[in-house]
């Protein structure tokens, strides 16, 4: 009975340990497992989508694209210019951003300032990119378990400094919190989907951009482009 026991314990033990974090993990613990997991990885890809962008202005709609490390990045933006929405090829390697916009025949250098973003290639950066918000989270609550593209994830709310987040997307009011939600795989620590919610396009109506990432580690390989 004793030897029966002792391996119970020993099968229990193990399949805790293989689930990644235990039932009593807290939001904070998770939250750090999460930056953990996603500064370990080599590269991601990401979908960046919004709402409640109003038809004048200029800020990011959305986009798609892989990140790599150091600081690379490949894909489309959605940008909202001059009262209208144009796909912007981008490809940002070491901090030098190009892009390539419509009616234009190659890539050019460019201050995606201007075009209402940051430098995408530093997204995945460890100190002041999309991992940076994990651990500046106020007030974070472990939400319920869900699943999300038939994956197990666990919920995280919490608010963020208007102006850490300002270093990511543009927002009117910097002052202002930021609401967040964190989807975070519960099995593998990977962060999955982060939904935010304040002033991004007017200082006084709300407005919300989700990111959703997958594909951690996949062999990508960003090279600049020829410009004209």
């Amino acid at each position: 009975m004793r030897v029966r026991t002792t391996a119970v314990l020993l099968l229990s033990a193990l399949v805790t340990a293989g689930c990644g974090g235990g039932s009593d993990e807290s939001a904070t613990d998770l939250l750090a497992r999460a930056k953990t997991t996603l500064d370990e990885a080599s590269s991601v890809h990401f979908v960046l989508t919004s709402e409640g962008a109003p038809s004048g202005g200029t800020a990011v709609l959305g986009g798609e694209g892989d990140i790599a490390r150091p600081a690379s990045f490949e894909g489309t933006l959605q940008v909202q210019a001059l009262g209208s929405s144009v796909e912007a090829q981008v490809v940002s390697v070491d901090g030098t951003v190009y892009a390539q916009l419509p009616l234009t025949s190659g890539f050019s250098v460019v201050d995606p300032a201007t075009l209402g973003f940051g430098d995408p290639g530093a997204l995945i950066d460890p100190d002041d990119g999309i991992s940076q918000l994990l651990t500046a989270v106020e007030s974070p609550e472990l939400g319920e378990e869900s699943r999300l593209d038939g994956e197990v994830v666990r919920q995280v709310t919490g608010s963020l400094p208007g102006d850490l987040v300002e270093s990511l997307l543009t927002t009117e009011d910097p002052a202002q919190p930021v609401d967040a939600v964190f989807s975070i795989a519960a099995d593998s620590g990977e962060l999955r989907e982060v939904a935010l919610t304040g002033p991004f396009f007017t200082a006084d109506e709300t407005g919300g951009y989700t990111i959703v990432l997958s594909d951690f580690g996949a062999d990508v390989q960003i090279t600049a482009p020829p410009t004209d």
